[in-house]
């Protein structure tokens, strides 16, 4: 067999492992975004419409439905207001403070190291649950029901965001850099956030899309904590707008409500999607 041959074998190679993955991504893309196509469809329908089933044509009543959430019982612009002042701030704190948490455990050399590191881990794999009726009867002795103080600042001790920045700067901050940065006359505060931070954007906008999608779709704690009306969050409202009775039952106003709770996400997604794929591979791979 000449190299010519085998050259064009491999071309035609390549070609098909190509058709085949741009076939691949374009169904996975089509399953992923398939859903959103039918929450919108369903959401500018009537709740007559869609007692009579799907279809995939868009009806007449989003507007109707819109304003029937908004003018509604359940105050969801304020829900909405809450969850995003809850979300900025939880995904803020968090990314900041886990990586300032993973640059001392990976720049400084001392005794506890390894266990603090293997405690951080280890607090990782309790879940929310277990902690939950502590949590709550320390709210209430503190007086901070109806408060998003306690759903805000224990977000700061964030395991699985530490983690995920440990190993990124493992293989993205050599601690060459932050040894010159010190012979320079560079303080630590500095040194982290002018010279680590931006080093770290890929990660940080990583785990701040991961965080404040977690914290907008968060409806255990919430509940749990914020009772009043104006200080519930989306989730409790949404769920609190299923579970009416079935006289003022309303299915399209349901997936509305849902619709427009998602837009946020939709719009925090596009902002930072890009570094996405970059901080993702970066932060698997150990350096």
């Amino acid at each position: 067999m000449n190299d010519d041959t085998r050259r064009t074998e491999n071309g035609a190679s390549v070609k098909v492992r190509r058709v085949v993955a741009y076939a691949v991504l374009i169904l996975m893309s089509f399953l992923c975004l398939i859903w959103f196509y039918i929450l919108f469809i369903n959401a500018s329908r009537s709740h007559s419409e869609l007692s009579t089933g799907f279809t995939p044509i868009p009806s007449s009543y989003a507007l109707k439905n819109f304003m029937s959430v908004i003018r509604g019982s359940q105050p969801f612009a304020r829900g909405m207001l809450n969850s995003l002042i809850i979300s900025v701030c939880c995904a803020t704190l968090s990314t900041y403070f886990s990586a300032m948490t993973a640059y001392a455990i990976h720049v400084y050399d001392f005794k506890l190291k390894k266990f603090m590191f293997t405690f951080i881990l280890m607090i990782m794999m309790i879940p929310t649950q277990v902690t939950a009726l502590g949590f709550l009867q320390l709210v209430t002795k503190m007086k901070l029901e109806d408060n998003f103080i306690p759903l805000i600042v224990p977000t700061i001790a964030a395991p699985a965001v530490f983690f995920y920045m440990k190993q990124y700067m493992e293989s993205a901050l050599p601690l060459s850099l932050v040894e010159s940065a010190r012979i320079d006359g560079a303080g630590e505060f500095r040194t982290f956030n002018q010279i680590v931070l931006p080093l770290m954007r890929p990660a940080i906008a990583v785990q701040a899309i991961f965080s404040f999608v977690q914290n907008w779709n968060n409806y255990f704690t919430p509940a749990l904590i914020l009772h009043k009306d104006n200080m519930k969050t989306l989730p409790i409202l949404i769920a609190t707008l299923r579970s009416a009775d079935f006289l003022k039952f309303d299915m399209g106003s349901v997936y509305m409500s849902i619709a427009f709770s998602i837009f946020p996400v939709i719009i925090v997604y596009l902002i930072l999607s890009k570094n996405i794929v970059g901080g993702v591979a970066a932060g698997a791979v150990k350096g």
